[in-house]
């Protein structure tokens, strides 16, 4: 897609970064913030969620619409779910850790802090979280940031609990797993400050890095999550959640810069065709000897094709609007929201085992002419009038331009429609935790991690790119203190940095390591009792049974440190296999012989002290 001239366009977006915090505990109980796999579940239990009303009266729309779906919601529980999870107990006080993390964020973004934070519930009735809401409290606002295209504000910066996580959709509902719910996570919102979609991108990535800054925060896929407000000036605020990557931020406003212009167009078209949308229909009799076998099949299980009209619609509802999507998928996206597998539409008629005379009885029965499209449900007779009903209101929406709604990002950079806008009626107070009155002043402002690779390289004289790697890595706060308990800080940063990523690469668990086993293995190789060559070794060992220690993990890998005289011995042996090439080539036979005398050691012994032994005893003979 080529790129748009964004100011002719009047594109506006902003974006709103959660990102989860690396606490000890949930943000409202005690239970820790490990994530679990689904088969280590050792109960479950479902729930129905419906909407209810705000403080005045009202009912979310988002939320109406999604009670709409009756879907049965089953949780998966861990023996370190607690009850606040399951929703069977008032929530705890606020995490003191989080609300220290948080504020750090808030020093950070330059974010002014509320003198009193009240917890509000957010309602989300998605099954995402057992209580039908979002615990959440606002903490700070009026923050900025600063980008090659200017500033942005930040509106707002949140606290608040994640969600519970997806884990499969059923016949019945929804799957979702209790591990992820109540880990703490903080909500950043940016001001409709951002012009472009490289733009949009610096944005989300210098709030990453701020982010990073506390070394406090989890790291990973789905850790941290940006999702992205868009409008142009004849279009209209599209909310995108989900998106997981930078480049991804840049594609979603582009490809939903581009959408909109294409519906604005489509309006413009309708309104010259005097477009409408007729009333929906049963027309099950038409299809009664059909070869199509989605349609055939919905109709030996007992079930119903409906059809709506869309006069002036011939031709608009096949125009692509996004890469590979097009206005009849955005129908189609409705109609799934009722349980349908999708929608049939004249535009890509006759196909799919429908034929040319199918269309034309199809046509004839609901009175649509040349310049008409007809779209078309086959599914159980309740999903059927759903689906189309659904169809037909976003085919009305077509006619007005483009509607205000939340969208899901696809992994290639489209959407695909969500549920509408949320508004105000979906928060209301808290009223079983007190409110928090949070002090900055008992904070330290983070080192930025520009300023810490420069410290890095100035006080322990990395090389640049180490420095940069651990600093923007995930393990500079284990760094730090490996550093401060008299660690070599080169030891420290290529195990850290580099030993890890060869680790991983190779397939090992590296992150089954947990930090008093880092500091372990380097605190053996600092005191001389294990090679710096049997690190990779003896971290994989840990890997493969996270309950070892570092002494047991040296025992399990054969690795327990050997004297100089063991290692004069194997060296020995090296050289007297390899006397001819000695002879011959003197000490220009070191290089090859180095590697051979490590190998037979296995990393038992320092590679310098093997270095020392290897010279003396090829001086010996040449």
């Amino acid at each position: 897609m080529s790129e748009y001239d964004y100011e002719e366009l009047g594109l506006v977006a902003g974006l709103e970064i959660h990102q989860q915090l690396d606490t000890a505990t949930k943000l409202f109980c005690d239970s820790p913030t490990t994530l679990r796999e689904p088969e280590e579940a050792d109960r479950e239990f479902t729930r129905y969620l419906h909407p209810t009303k705000s403080e005045l009266g009202e009912l979310d729309e988002a939320a109406l619409e999604e009670s709409r779906v009756d879907r049965e919601f089953t949780y998966l529980a861990y023996d370190t779910t607690c009850l606040v999870e399951e929703d069977d107990e008032p929530p705890k006080r606020l995490d003191e850790e989080a609300l220290a993390v948080a504020l750090q964020i808030a020093d950070l973004l330059d974010v002014s802090v509320v003198d009193q934070a009240h917890v509000m519930r957010k309602l989300v009735i998605d099954g995402s979280n057992t209580s039908g809401f979002q615990r959440t409290l606002l903490l700070g606002q009026d923050g900025e940031i600063e980008t090659e295209e200017g500033p942005v504000s930040i509106v707002d910066l949140l606290l608040e609990e994640e969600s519970a996580q997806r884990v499969e959709e059923t016949d019945d509902g929804v799957v979702y797993s209790l591990d992820r719910l109540g880990i703490p996570l903080v909500e950043i919102g940016t001001g409709p400050d951002i012009r472009s979609p490289a733009q949009a991108r610096e944005a989300a990535e210098r709030i990453g890095t701020l982010l990073r800054s506390t070394g406090s925060v989890k790291r990973g896929l789905g850790t941290i999550r940006q999702d992205v407000n868009v409008s142009i000036a004849d279009g209209a605020r599209v909310e995108i959640k989900g998106v997981q990557d930078l480049q991804g931020i840049e594609d979603i406003v582009r490809n939903e810069v581009g959408r909109q212009t294409e519906l604005v167009a489509i309006a413009d078209e309708l309104a010259a065709r005097d477009a409408a949308v007729g009333e929906p229909r049963e027309v099950t009799d038409l299809f009664a000897d059909t070869d199509s076998g989605v349609i055939r099949g919905a109709l030996e299980d007992d079930g119903a094709v409906t059809a709506v009209p869309l006069y002036g619609f011939d031709g608009l509802v096949g125009r692509e609007i996004q890469p590979d999507r097009r206005l009849g998928t955005e129908l189609s996206d409705h109609a799934k929201r009722h349980g349908a597998g999708g929608i049939f539409h004249t535009d890509e008629l006759p196909a799919y085992g429908v034929t040319e005379a199918e269309v034309d009885s199809l046509r004839e029965a609901v009175g649509a002419g040349p310049d008409d499209a007809v779209a078309i449900v086959a599914a159980d007779p309740e999903t059927s009038e759903l689906a189309i009903e659904a169809a037909a209101d976003r085919a009305a929406d077509a006619i007005e331009g483009v509607p205000e709604e939340t969208r899901d990002a696809n992994e290639d950079g489209t959407t695909r429609y969500l549920r509408p806008l949320p508004g105000a009626a979906r928060m209301y107070p808290e009223t079983d935790v007190p409110p928090v009155e949070p002090d900055p002043s008992e904070v330290e402002t983070p080192e930025l991690l520009d300023e810490k690779t420069d410290r890095y390289v100035e006080d322990f004289g990395l090389d640049p790119g180490l420095a940069e790697q651990i600093a923007f890595g995930q393990r500079f706060p284990l760094f730090d203190t490996a550093v401060d308990r008299g660690i070599d800080p080169t030891l420290a940063a290529t195990t850290l940095a580099s030993t890890t990523t060869e680790l991983r690469r190779n397939g090992v668990a590296i992150e089954r390591v947990g930090d008093e086993q880092f500091l372990g293995v380097l605190d053996l190789v600092e005191s001389g009792d294990l090679a710096k060559e049997g690190v990779g070794e003896v971290l994989s060992e840990i890997a493969a049974d996270p309950t070892l220690s570092a002494d047991e993990a040296v025992e399990a890998a054969g690795l327990a440190g050997v004297d100089r005289e063991t290692v004069r011995e194997a060296v020995s042996e090296v050289v007297e296999r390899n006397a001819d090439q000695v002879a011959e080539e003197g000490m220009g036979a070191f290089s090859g012989l180095m590697g051979e005398a490590m190998g037979a050691l296995r990393g038992k012994a320092d590679g310098e002290v093997v270095s020392e032994v290897l010279r003396e005893e090829i001086g010996k003979r040449s």
